[in-house]
């Protein structure tokens, strides 16, 4: 496999689509088999891909040497289940939020001719993960665990999708729902569990670690998942569209995001009462007030301080870990979003 990691990553990702659109499971038609493979190729490689990638690299670091072809592949396609999956919570993420783009593109849904049939799109896309692994992992001493694994991280995200959609029920904008405790659960199932925790124990598995020994690794995982979530939320707000490649909306629609709570715990009432007036609100002069309020409350110097107090807790955490090799795979990851501006 020649080029660098991202084109051996996507050479991965034609042969595991290749497999899908000729599984002997089905017998496709020429149309449905069209259908997936442009519906693939709309939803699953067009983001960053750094969850997939990550599993590459972190087990390259547990190894401590150059993987061969083989290791190379099959860290790929664990890392490509990851994206399956990302992919599969977003169409029908995009759905109930009715959003209108997604990288840079139209939502999937709001393709013509796609409409609702996105969600039985998003029931394939979850679908394909256990096709994968039953391909390239069933004679693995560790298959069980990979399966337990995706389904457990699969049932996480669900719930904190749940928390978050009850927590937003439009119609009933009630900001005395949002609290840190809330902020903080909906980011460590919704978002950290997939995106933190499940690239390294897929490469643990792959490694031939036992999970339930690593629990630590999970906690430091989680939290960095929650770090980077704060960074998200206070990119939105104060992160340059042109940098971040997106123009941030947390405000208009009446987000759980990190400063709103922040805002909430620092404002007097005046303050609180004002938030409650313009939080949520379509129209820009609302959100400019909420901007404004939030440079009143210095949100920018409260997350300055938040963020190097994570640092240095999480820097403590990883080196209380005994091994060097799990120690690189967390700062690797810590390296990577410490400080981002996109």
């Amino acid at each position: 496999m020649g080029g660098d990691l991202k084109t051996k990553f996507l050479e991965v990702y034609s042969v595991l689509k290749s497999e899908l659109l000729t599984d002997p499971a089905f017998e496709f038609t020429p149309d449905s088999r069209e259908w997936v493979d442009r519906m693939l190729d709309y939803n699953v490689p067009g983001g960053k891909l750094n969850r997939g990638l990550s599993v590459i690299d972190s087990y390259k670091l547990l190894k401590g040497q150059e993987l061969d072809d083989d290791e190379i592949f099959l860290s790929s396609a664990l890392g490509w289940c990851i994206e399956w999956l990302q992919a599969y919570f977003l169409v029908l993420d995009d759905i109930m939020d009715g959003s209108h783009t997604r990288r840079g593109q139209p939502c999937w849904f709001r393709v013509p001719k796609v409409g609702m049939i996105a969600v039985n799109d998003g029931i394939l896309l979850r679908n394909h993960i256990p096709r994968i692994l039953k391909k390239h992992f069933r004679q693995k001493p560790y298959y069980v665990d990979l399966l337990d694994l995706f389904n457990e991280v699969e049932f996480q995200t669900a719930c904190g999708q749940m928390i978050d959609l009850i927590t937003t029920l439009v119609g009933e904008k009630d900001l005395s729902k949002y609290s840190l405790p809330i902020h903080r659960r909906i980011v460590q199932y919704k978002t950290a569990y997939y995106s933190f925790y499940l690239p390294v124990a897929c490469a643990l598995l792959m490694a031939g670690e036992d999970l339930e020994k690593h629990n630590n690794v999970k906690d430091v995982l989680i939290e960095m998942g929650t770090y980077f979530q704060v960074q998200d939320d206070y990119l939105d707000c104060f992160g340059a569209p042109e940098v971040i490649g997106k123009i941030g909306t947390d405000i208009e629609d009446f987000k759980c995001s990190w400063l709103v709570v922040k805002a909430l715990e620092l404002s007097n009432e005046a303050q609180k009462k004002f938030l409650h007036e313009n939080y949520g609100k379509e129209d820009p002069a609302s959100v400019a007030k909420v901007k404004e309020l939030y440079n009143t409350l210095k949100l920018e110097d409260v997350f300055a301080e938040y963020e190097s107090k994570s640092y240095e807790k999480l820097i403590n955490s990883i080196e209380a870990h005994p091994s060097p090799a799990v120690q690189a795979v967390l700062k690797s990851f810590l390296g990577k979003i410490y400080k981002r501006q996109k």
